[in-house]
């Protein structure tokens, strides 16, 4: 079996043509010690496995994450690369291309958006690039399929074998240096040593750190510094990376005036008329808003919410009294009954009744990243992000946060800088994640059914806020740091997701949710019915002298002041720590009724104020289990863990108690 490495820039279509080729994929976790996910797809043919490394401009890394493709070139055993190339950037992209044949590995280029490219009148001889690339060039559009088929051909053929291997002179200094390193390097090596020393001299930390396998340090060191002074009085340029990288931009051209012709000139894009818009110092923000707004009408309220109520209306009855008849049929003891009905029937299906709102959310974020406009949000956050110590890129592991809070804070390994990716980790936890979506429905619903999307809407601006408040306030004190930070990330054109697409990304971000509430929820739900169903008494005893009560009721008192010191809310936000889904299986298992049933119960209980300062302690307080768990690795350090949850914790109640205490004053309550 092949195994194919699938290698591009980021937005070049590099994802549909893994969709189409393979048809479907395993994950396979992550790649080692980085963020992002490991793919791997069976080809449609069976005759070979395709590797999906990550979006990359070159294949020097300036982040962990990025350094994935350097480290699968040096490590791993692989027969062929297929290249992703945008046939309308193909300047930018083949100086990728032209690192990747340097390695020397046979190759394909696959070269997606030719349609894009004939729009904008780039008429490319798709023969003489191959040429003067020397591997196969293969015209495709992934969006539509066309040319897949005889892209896939040309990856099984033979003719692949025949590829010769690519070669730059880059002057007499660098050349000679090349061969003074490749001179030192032990045979058998995966590597090509030509590749090694040129990634070397363009300073590729990744291979640096392999050559110290097999030469000192300080040779390398010597080396490179001789080069670097050398090819200084020979080209004027200074710095050795800077020599490399301007020779290979000028083959790029050579090749470029050779292969491509010009039949216009190109016009304003569509993109671009869209950007002057979205993008826009004073109109960016607002429209930001107002999507996020939209979004949150059509899951909470336009379609969400009709969808939730028939789930609801099939556990809490359908399914509720099947499996009661059942139970009945095999004379289960009333402890089971309870067990299985008031446990894990409630517990788990208390926040299964939620999953039409989340995947609609989900599904609206994948959108968001398919359609580019991600990197839009970016860039209009970037001014905003700068004035607090962050820039633009931070701003993403927030948006992904909204997701889930686990990897938001393992994307913020893109970031370079060491303080700002920490201010990054420390405040994504802020943000409201999917798990607290089962809440904000509860409570939106029982307490602000007219305006339930308004309120879900204003927790996670709220969220968002307070975020860039402690960025301000850490980034000019504990995580101070010297210099500005620099932002750069490319706007991809705009494209409409395709729908196969779109659902798989959907269903790879909810599946998450569904695995939890079969495992963790219902281990939990079984537990907090065992400690509601047991207390110093025995067994069966008053929902108020359980073991749930009495821990419940320590905690208690500390809540009085903000507006819910009670044992119930108490127990639930104890066992929200594990995960923030089961306080709503807490509160189900608590009050013995279905998510109707429920709603009833709480606004008896609670009045509208009571509510929506309990949604911003659960937005706010300590992060899940799994976070915490995520922070200590992704800062090594206990210190930080301890203090992520330490201020979150003192945050969210200064805040529940000044939105209760103010709202009293003024009435509200």
């Amino acid at each position: 079996m092949m195994q194919i490495a699938l290698a591009g820039n980021p937005n070049t279509g590099k994802s549909s043509l893994f969709n189409i080729l393979t048809g479907s994929y395993e994950y396979v976790g992550n790649w080692t010690g980085v963020t992002i996910e490991k793919k791997v797809g069976l080809l449609k043919n069976k005759q070979g496995y395709l590797i999906d490394l990550p979006g990359i401009y070159s294949v020097n890394p300036l982040s962990k994450d990025e350094g994935v493709t350097a480290n699968f070139l040096l490590h791993e055993t692989f027969s062929l690369i297929l290249n992703v190339v945008d046939a309308s950037q193909l300047e930018r992209n083949l100086n990728l291309s032209i690192q990747l044949l340097e390695f020397g590995k046979p190759m394909v280029i696959g070269l997606n958006m030719v349609d894009v490219a004939k729009q904008q009148g780039m008429d490319i001889d798709f023969a003489k690039l191959g040429s003067l690339l020397g591997v196969p060039v293969s015209p495709v559009v992934a969006r539509t399929g066309k040319g897949v088929d005889d892209l896939l051909n040309r990856v099984m053929g033979k003719d692949t074998d025949a590829a010769f291997p690519f070669k730059i002179d880059y002057g007499e200094t660098v050349e000679k240096a090349i061969e003074e390193l490749a001179h030192k390097l032990p045979e058998g090596l995966e590597a090509n040593k030509r590749w090694l020393a040129i990634q070397l001299f363009e300073g590729n930390e990744v291979v640096s750190t392999y050559l110290e396998k097999f030469i000192e340090k300080s040779w390398l060191k010597d080396l490179y510094g001789r080069t670097e002074e050398a090819a200084a009085k020979h080209t004027g340029i200074k710095l050795l990376p800077q020599v490399i990288r301007q020779r290979r931009s000028e083959v790029i051209e050579g090749i470029l005036h050779q292969a491509v012709t010009r039949t216009k000139e190109q016009d304003q894009t569509f993109s671009d008329r869209i950007d002057r818009i979205v993008t826009n110092r004073f109109l960016g923000i607002p429209i930001f808003m107002a999507f996020m707004y939209l979004t949150f009408k059509l899951t909470f309220e336009w379609l969400g919410n009709p969808l939730s109520d028939l789930l609801d209306g099939f556990i809490g009855g359908t399914l509720t009294d099947w499996i009661a008849s059942l139970l009945d049929k095999v004379n289960a003891t009333a402890f089971v009954h309870a067990l299985v009905l008031d446990g894990i029937v409630a517990g788990v299906g208390g926040v299964l009744v939620f999953a039409p709102q989340i995947f609609i959310l989900f599904l609206i974020i994948s959108f968001i990243e398919d359609s580019g406009y991600m990197a839009r949000i970016a860039t209009v956050m970037d001014k905003l992000m700068e004035h607090i110590g962050l820039n633009g890129k931070a701003f993403i592991p927030l948006i992904i946060g909204f997701g889930c809070n686990v990897p938001g804070v393992m994307a913020a390994r893109s970031i370079e800088r060491p303080n700002e990716r920490l201010l990054t980790i420390l405040l994504t936890p802020l943000m409201s994640c999917s798990a607290r979506l089962p809440v904000y429905i509860l409570f939106g619903g029982a307490f602000f059914a007219g305006n339930q999307g308004a309120i879900v809407f204003s927790l996670y601006i709220l969220g968002i806020v307070v975020a860039l408040l402690i960025a301000k306030l850490f980034s000019s004190t504990i995580l101070k740091q010297e210099g500005g930070s620099m932002f750069v990330v490319e706007l991809p054109p705009y494209r409409i997701p395709q729908w196969q697409t779109l659902a798989r990304s959907t269903w790879e971000k909810g599946k998450g949710f569904l695995k939890k509430a079969g495992t963790f929820i219902f281990g939990g739900s079984v537990l907090i019915w065992l400690l509601s169903y047991t207390g110093p008494g025995g067994v069966d005893v008053a929902m108020d002298d359980s073991f749930l009560a009495m821990i419940g009721g320590v905690i208690a008192p500390l809540l009085h002041p903000i507006g819910f010191g009670t044992w119930q809310a108490g127990a639930s936000l104890l066992t929200g720590f594990a995960a923030k889904e089961v306080v709503v299986s807490t509160m189900a298992i608590i009050y013995s009724v279905s998510d109707e049933g429920l709603s009833g119960v709480l606004m008896g209980q609670y009045t509208a104020l009571q509510a929506y300062s309990f949604m911003v302690f659960i937005l706010l307080y300590i992060p899940c289990l799994a976070t915490v768990g995520v922070i200590k690795k992704e800062t090594n350090s206990s210190k930080w863990t301890w203090f992520s949850m330490g201020y979150s914790l003192v945050i969210a109640y200064i805040l529940s108690l000044v939105i209760y205490q103010g709202g009293k004053l003024l009435g509200l309550g």
